[in-house]
This record gives structure tokens, C-alpha cells and sequence, in this order.
């Protein structure tokens, strides 16, 4: 079984920055595929970003230049790095993390790329 488990969540100003860690233990390797998503109350989960293996990375258009993704794969562990902060990233932010390595970028937008997620972490951008 596979476990995440994210931290760094908070309230923050808009214009400031948040960096948000997902840990992963039990049975992984190192070809999976971490992913960020979030969910604002009343909407559905969003694909906010993606990382390969390798270090490629993936982004929704409404973070990218503002969000950084990266990973640290002896740790077993992502982050990502939230910059510029807007109210309307206020969000729950959700790790996850997928086995299927063989899917195209557009692939990983989706909840059902993804094999297993952690609880969620609450960042609330305040104007």
C-alpha cells in the first residue's frame, strides 16, 4: 500500500508564496508519476500540475509562471512551490500519485490518472 501525506498548507496573503510537500511511502518506485490537484469549495478537483520521473513537468495554464513543481526522488518526496498567490487559488491541495508512467501529459489532467492520493492540505489566499 502506498501512503501520502502532504504538509505546508496555511493562510497567506495574496502576492505572497506557499511551499507545499507530499512525502510518499510504502510501495512506490521511482517511475511514478506525483501530480497536484486542488478543489475550491462547491467545484470540482482541478489538475493544477504533474511531474515525471525524469523531472519533466506539466502545468495547468491558470499557475503556470507562477507555480513551480519538483521532486526529490531519493526522499520520495514533492513540493510545489506557489508564488504570487491569488485569492482564487484558495483551495484544498491534494498529492497524488500515479504508476501508469506510460500516459501523455494530458493524460495526468485527469483524477483517474492517478492510483492514490493524500488527505488534502487547506491554502487560503487572503485579499
Amino acid at each position: 500500500q502506498v501512503q501520502l501525506v502532504e504538509s505546508g498548507g496555511g493562510l497567506v496573503q495574496a502576492g505572497g508564496s506557499v511551499r507545499l510537500s507530499c512525502a510518499a511511502s510504502g510501495r512506490t518506485a521511482s517511475s511514478y508519476v506525483f501530480g497536484w490537484f486542488r478543489q475550491a469549495p462547491g467545484k470540482e478537483r482541478e489538475f493544477v500540475a504533474s511531474i515525471r520521473w525524469s523531472g519533466n513537468t506539466y502545468y495547468a495554464d491558470s499557475v503556470k509562471g507562477r507555480f513551480s513543481i519538483s521532486r526529490d526522488n531519493a526522499k520520495n518526496t514533492m513540493y510545489l512551490q506557489m508564488n504570487s498567490l491569488k485569492p482564487e487559488d484558495t483551495a484544498v491541495y491534494y498529492c497524488a500519485l500515479s504508476s501508469k508512467s506510460y500516459y501523455t501529459d494530458s493524460d495526468y489532467t485527469r483524477t483517474n490518472a492517478f492510483d492514490y492520493w493524500g488527505q488534502g492540505t487547506q491554502v487560503t489566499v487572503s485579499s
